[in-house]
Formats: structure tokens, sequence, C-alpha cells
């Protein structure tokens, strides 16, 4: 693997004075990677849902069926925008395990990720595992980069997990998603999972207000809201679902407290 060469290591600042999604998330899955000031804002989303960890869990538990269904239907080639601080297994390791000849791009905006990657995104030598730093609002330059390692001609599985809620309206989110799959071949899959406020409509608003006093964007989806980010495109079975129960049989399966649903909607969708 080697890091981008728009950020070199030895010119990596890190802003520890403001929360960093990657870092919260980092934190609800007991990483070390995170800073006084992510743990703080972390814990206050706590009190509007004490599920935070579980959350952050069934994302990834996600993930991972998802990269193994992706794999078992012949995708040999992945772009993860907003990868966040990597952990084990990531996303590279569960492609290459099934298909060794895999080739991973991960990208992301935060600096300590770019400092972690070169230590934890060891590449099979049949495949390839690169990092780059790049904005996920700034699609032209993810997909110039991502072209170095990618083969655009042929299918790319695109992966935005827990990342267009950090994204608003008035940041062009839909126009983002679209730019990068208009430039995907037929046969590339769009892999996409999202917070959404339709079982808590008032905690959801209480935490888009904790995000805005520290001058960041949460921006909770509904069910059809995340749908709106497939059009063109074939959902695969069971389309849009709660992130918990999609494909359920492809394994870690993540014990949640009470009845209520993690309020999380996720999907995989083919380009035809």
């Amino acid at each position: 693997m080697t890091q981008d060469p728009a950020a070199p290591r030895s010119e990596i600042r890190i802003d520890t004075s403001t929360p960093h999604p990657a870092r919260m998330y980092d934190w609800f899955l007991g990483g070390k990677d995170n800073y006084p000031v992510d743990e703080a804002m972390a814990r206050q989303l706590l009190t509007v849902d004490a599920r935070g960890r579980d959350m952050a869990r069934v994302n990834r538990a996600f993930m991972h069926r998802a990269i193994r269904w992706l794999s078992a239907h012949g995708v040999r080639q992945y772009l993860d925008v907003g990868t966040g601080i990597p952990t084990e297994p990531n996303l590279h390791q569960i492609a290459q395990e099934a298909a060794p000849e895999s080739r991973i791009v991960y990208c992301d905006n935060d600096p300590i990720v770019l400092a972690h990657a070169a230590a934890l995104l060891r590449s099979t030598p049949e495949g390839a595992t690169e990092y780059i730093q790049a904005d996920a609002r700034e699609p032209e330059i993810i997909l110039e980069r991502a072209g170095k390692v990618l083969d655009f001609d042929q299918p790319i599985a695109l992966s935005m997990l827990a990342l267009l809620h950090f994204v608003g309206d008035e940041d062009g989110a839909y126009e983002l998603v679209r730019k990068l799959v208009d430039q995907l071949a037929p046969g590339s899959y769009l892999v996409l999972s999202h917070v959404t406020g339709d079982f808590n409509p008032e905690g959801a608003a209480e935490a888009v207000a904790m995000y805005k006093a520290r001058g960041l964007t949460l921006r909770p989806r509904s069910r059809d809201e995340l749908a709106a980010f497939f059009d063109g495109l074939e959902f695969v079975e069971p389309g849009v679902s709660l992130t918990a129960e999609w494909h359920p049989e492809l394994g870690e399966p993540v014990p949640v407290p009470g009845d209520e649903p993690i309020p999380g909607w996720a999907a995989v969708a083919r380009k035809p």
C-alpha cells in the first residue's frame, strides 16, 4: 500500500479542537484513535440514543456482509469513500480473502486516517490496496486519483457507508453520488448505509442540533430519501432495508437491546 502523495505523512496536521465523525465512529467501536473532543461529543450523542455503539457495530457488520455478497457475485474492484479509521477486518481483508486479486481504493479526508493507513492497510501480492486523501464533496479528485489504481472500464463497487448523513443537501449529496456512479462501468454496484430519523424524529432533531452547534453537518434521511440515491440502478434484494436486516444469512448478527430497530437504512444496487 502506498500513501497519497498529495499528503505525505511528515506534513499531516490533525485538528483536535473539533470532533470528527471518523474518530467518533472509532470511539463507538472501542478504538483508541480518537481525542477527548471526539469522546465528549460521542458521549453526548449517547444521551439521545444510548445505542450509539450498537449503531456503529451494526453498520460495520453490514459492510462485512455486503462485501461477502459482492465478492461472491464476481466483484473484484472497490472504491470505498469515507472509509474512516481502519479496523480489522476491514473491507480489503474480506474482499481479498474471497478473491486475492481484488483491488481496493480507500478515500477519506481525515489526516488521522492517513496516519494509520500505511501500517494497517496491507494488500495481498495479487491485488492492490491504496489510500487517497480527498473530500467526498470533490468527486472529480476522487475519480482522478482512484483511476490510477482501478480500471473504470470494468465493474467497481462504490461504497459510501455511514457517510452521506454528513453531507447536507446544500452540499449536493445526490449530485456527488451521481457524478461517481456515472463514471462506473455497467455491472458496477452502489453500496450505502445511512442514519435515519424515521423512528425517532425528536431524537434525530436533537442530534442534528448537537452537530450544528459544533459547526458540523448531520442530515438524517428517510427511507425514501435513501432510495433516491439509487435512481436508475437495480436493487439487490431486499432493496432498502434496516441495516441490521440486510442478508443476515451472511453472518455477524449484532445483538441489540430492546425491541426498537437500530435507526439506519442500507441497500446495494447494480448499475445496468
